[in-house]
């Protein structure tokens, strides 16, 4: 018996594997498709990464103009300006009209014809003396000595500055840059101030305000309701074809295009309120509707995700249903659900079309007070700047976009850190 084992075994190998020329061409076209499969993936890969590196270094090179701002050095010697006042009256709410009662926009002027001449002054902005105004009420002292002061020039001359624009305002503005009276300066006050008619007085904060109110409204109202529907359904809704009616339905208003919520928005929440328009707590309320399936959705999958056996330990030792769905199964699928809520909000944040239907494209010069005021949010204010003429508002669209880049990434990496810190295994 063993000697004919051995010979059986002498046999295959002196016969060897069984490659034929068919079978090496199957096996070289099946390296080859691997091959070029991963190729692709990769292509792929650098191609994501090249237009992301494409976009944000466009972003950042034409942003960076946009938090400078061309400024004009203009020397006022306050002992005789004329200007009377104490600490009391320069600091109290009024003190800035008190302030253009007593003449400051004209004696502004007056210093900027004496440091400039008559044609460089007459390029300053027209609302260059607030900013004299707001730092003398935000320094007393400054009432008894001379400080220079960085004040906007005009558009034309800072296009001028810039090589563009007519041929004498660019003359101009290279004539003040080589006497060191016209340059361009970093904007501090480009975060603090709002909207204006001017690139050069413009500012973000009103509309990064009116965002911030926007998502708190969206965030109160889409998350707990949503995640609570998500229950109800997945933990207690009896599977009948009523239930599966409002799953479909849920599952088509994920994918319903942003501008019908806008419409709805604008049928309902305004008849209900007319005196909110373009208010923070409409748009609120708007795009929780638009958020609110998208964290059902993301909820109800991370609640099928908890293992049936964390339900039966938990009520094998005396858990009553509520308590496990709250103490047990909420917790674990937290994370999840925390996962839709980051995509529905960043959704939320970016959109316009149903901002644009409820009003929030109003021009607001100040920003919100709170959930009622009038308001207007950064991806409306980048719509409008980006659709004015003058070149000016270009830059100024970048570095909002920037701006609203930078709050996403925030947001979403608040949501990720929590998300994160309430994520278990089992």
């Amino acid at each position: 018996m063993n000697k004919v084992a051995n010979t059986s075994a002498e046999l295959a190998r002196s016969e060897g594997p069984t490659r034929t020329d068919e079978f090496a061409q199957r096996l070289k076209k099946r390296y080859r498709a691997e091959r070029n499969f991963r190729l692709l993936g990769q292509s792929a890969i650098v191609f994501s990464v090249a237009v992301l590196v494409f976009l944000l270094g466009n972003m950042l090179i034409n942003g960076i103009g946009g938090f400078q701002r061309a400024e004009l050095a203009v020397p006022v010697d306050f002992p005789e300006s004329g200007i009377t006042g104490d600490e009391i009256s320069l600091t109290a709410p009024s003190a800035i009209q008190t302030l253009e009662m007593q003449g400051m926009p004209g004696i502004v002027q007056r210093f900027a014809e004496q440091a400039l001449g008559e044609e460089g002054a007459a390029q300053l902005s027209d609302d260059a003396w607030r900013d004299v105004a707001s730092a003398l009420t935000a320094d007393p002292s400054l009432m008894e000595r001379s400080q220079t002061f960085h004040l906007p020039a005009s558009s034309d001359l800072a296009a001028g500055l810039a090589g563009e624009g007519s041929a004498e305002m660019q003359a101009l503005a290279g004539q003040l840059a080589s006497d060191g009276k016209l340059s361009e300066n970093w904007d501090m006050g480009f975060m603090s101030r709002s909207d204006a008619t001017s690139p050069q007085q413009v500012g973000i904060w009103g509309a990064l305000k009116g965002s911030i109110l926007t998502m708190l409204v969206t965030l109160a109202l889409a998350f707990p309701i949503g995640v609570l529907a998500a229950l109800y359904l997945e933990e207690y809704a009896p599977k009948n074809r009523w239930t599966d009616l409002i799953e479909v339905s849920i599952n088509n208003l994920a994918a319903v295009p942003s501008i019908i919520f806008g419409l709805l928005g604008l049928a309902v929440f305004l008849a209900i309120f007319p005196n909110y328009r373009s208010a923070p707590l409409i748009g609120g309320l708007t795009l929780a509707l638009m958020t609110m399936p998208v964290i059902v959705i993301s909820g109800r999958n991370a609640i099928k995700a908890v293992p049936p056996s964390i339900r039966d330990g938990a009520l094998a030792v005396g858990a009553s249903p509520i308590q496990v769905v709250f103490h047990h199964v909420l917790p674990l699928a937290l994370p999840g659900m925390l996962t839709g809520t980051i995509i529905g909000m960043a959704r939320a944040l970016g959109e316009t079309a149903p901002l644009l239907m409820i009003g929030m494209r109003a021009f607001v010069a100040t920003p919100p007070d709170g959930f009622t005021s009038p308001a207007t949010v950064l991806p409306v204010q980048i719509f409008l700047w980006s659709d004015e003429i003058d070149r000016g508002f270009v830059e100024r669209t970048s570095a909002a976009i920037i701006v609203l880049l930078l709050f996403l990434l925030l947001m979403n990496g608040l949501a990720i850190y929590l998300r994160n810190k309430f994520e278990k295994t089992w």
